[in-house]
């Protein structure tokens, strides 16, 4: 049900380490008004939706379906919300959940860590997010990587930034790796060409802000191009992995907070120990033909595993279209489903059952609505019956 990519001896050694051994997952969310030019993400029909994605994942997390969520999981083009998984295997193993706020730009609907943040401006102007901010956030994560590792044998961290793998491209472009055409996205084919217009626009405009031949500290890129939770994620990482195991739940985000983590520890001489830290995502990430996460984590030397889960035989529409290269990744899903095997040995059946499960209470809500004659907008229609009314999507 696992299958390692990359520095396979690391990762192998990880495995071991972690197995039959208790998780915690922290979700850090964020935003970032880069989710909102047309077309860049498909985590959310249109840019109003993309809007409230997080928060409405968030509390589907926490809750469950319900009858008359504060923020319903807004339409896809296609494909059921990630955080179905995430949903599946932390209630049915009791993996304990903790949200985190980094800079949302609506108030949350259920509980959760405010860190402090603010979302994040566009990265097309180099000007994402104020320093002080993210120098606040990187401490922020520091002391929330400490104590969240006293109560887990390792963290599963996990993320929902609409928009975030082109602040991903942006981190990774300006710590100097060769990242172009590298990332993935939510939609099937991904829009790499777009992205790398967007990078390239707000890096020229960090180049012309920056000094001649000063080198820039990591703090300055994140403030220029990046957001919110990726800051957070590498102060956590930093801290937690002194004393315990981090599992980066997500794809080339997770790939370029690695690289974050990395460029921060070297620049402010902060200990850390990297053998505790692997990259798990989804089969349909590390699979996916139109990106390069392999590679990507090859180049960055850093262990990468995903979850083998299939959705060939699901019941549902709305999951079988991750087969088709729809939503591939998001809110921890692949984490989840990697920590479902270590901690109670599921398999394949376990986890599409309790997948399945999740996804029935949601039909189930929907048809009660229907049969009430409250079928109410789109986005409140059934997200399991048809791929085109769907659920949001996290690997952005």
């Amino acid at each position: 049900m696992i299958r390692i990519y990359t520095q396979a001896d690391r990762a192998q050694w990880w495995l071991q380490q972690f197995r039959s051994r208790p998780p915690l997952l922290a979700c850090v969310l964020g935003f970032t008004a880069t989710g909102l030019i047309p077309g860049i993400s498909a985590a959310g029909a249109t840019p109003a939706d993309r809007e409230k994605t997080a928060l409405a994942d968030a509390e589907f997390l926490l809750r469950g379906p319900q009858f008359n969520p504060t923020y319903a999981l807004p339409p896809l083009i296609a494909g059921a919300s990630p955080v179905l998984i995430t949903r599946a295997v932390t209630q049915a193993q009791q993996i304990p959940v903790q949200i985190f706020n980094a800079g949302l730009l609506h108030a949350p609907s259920v509980p959760m860590i405010d860190l402090g943040g603010q979302p994040a401006r566009c990265l097309s102007q180099a000007n994402a997010l104020d320093r002080s901010i993210v120098q606040h956030l990187f401490q922020q994560g520091l002391e929330w990587g400490n104590r969240l590792a006293t109560q887990a044998s390792y963290l599963i961290l996990s993320e929902c930034v609409v928009g975030g793998t082109t602040t991903a491209l942006a981190i990774l472009t300006g710590l100097g790796w060769d990242a172009s055409g590298k990332v993935n996205s939510s939609h099937p084919t991904c829009n790499h060409a777009q992205k790398w217009q967007v990078v390239q626009t707000g890096l020229a405009a960090f180049a012309k802000h920056s000094i001649d031949s000063t080198p820039f500290h990591p703090f300055d890129l994140v403030a220029a191009v990046g957001d919110p939770m990726q800051i957070v994620v590498a102060g956590m990482t930093i801290a937690a992995s002194r004393t315990g195991g981090v599992l980066l739940a997500g794809g080339t985000q997770m790939l370029a907070v690695y690289a974050l983590t990395q460029a921060i520890a070297q620049t402010e001489q902060l200990t850390w120990q990297p053998e505790q830290v692997v990259v798990g995502t989804t089969r349909w990430v590390a699979e996916d033909l139109t990106g390069d996460t392999v590679g990507l984590a090859a180049l960055l030397e850093v262990p990468l595993v995903a979850t083998q889960l299939s959705f060939a035989e699901a019941r549902y529409a709305t999951l079988r279209a991750y087969e088709q290269g729809y939503v591939k990744e998001g809110v921890g899903a692949g984490g989840s489903a990697i920590a479902a095997h270590l901690y109670q040995n599921w398999h394949q059946t376990d986890l599409l059952q309790a997948i399945e499960q999740v996804a029935d209470e949601v039909a189930e809500i929907e048809k009660t609505k229907r049969s009430a004659g409250a079928c109410g907008p789109r986005s409140s229609r059934s997200q399991t019956e048809r791929p085109n009314a769907s659920q949001s999507a996290s690997e952005k």
